[in-house]
C-alpha cells in the first residue's frame, strides 16, 4: 500500500503561501488608501511586515532553512518586495 509521508509538510507550505497572498492583498488595499501615495505606503507596510514575520519566526523558534516554508521565508519575501518597491519609488522620484 502506498504511503503519503510528506502530506503534512506540503499542506503546511501551501498554508504559508495562502497566508502570504492574503496578507499581500490586505497590504495593497491599505496602501491604496494611504495619504503618502501607494508606493511609499506599500514600502512602509512591507517593512513592518518584514519585522513582524521575523519576530513571529523567532518566537516560534522556526528553523530558517527548513524543508517547508515558514515565517522566515515570508520575512525574506517581504524584505525583497520592500527593497523592490523602495527602489522603484526612488527611481520614479527623479
Amino acid at each position: 500500500m502506498a504511503q503519503l509521508p510528506n502530506l503534512p509538510q506540503e499542506l503546511r507550505s501551501i498554508q504559508v503561501l495562502v497566508r502570504f497572498c492574503l496578507r499581500m492583498s490586505i497590504l495593497a488595499v491599505f496602501a491604496a488608501f494611504g495619504s503618502t501615495g501607494f508606493g511609499r505606503s506599500l514600502a512602509a507596510l512591507l517593512w513592518m511586515s518584514t519585522i513582524l514575520s521575523a519576530v513571529i519566526g523567532f518566537m516560534r523558534r522556526e528553523a530558517p532553512f527548513d524543508k517547508v516554508l515558514n515565517h522566515w521565508d515570508e520575512t525574506v519575501a517581504y524584505a525583497a518586495l520592500c527593497c523592490l518597491v523602495s527602489g522603484y519609488n526612488q527611481t520614479v522620484a527623479f
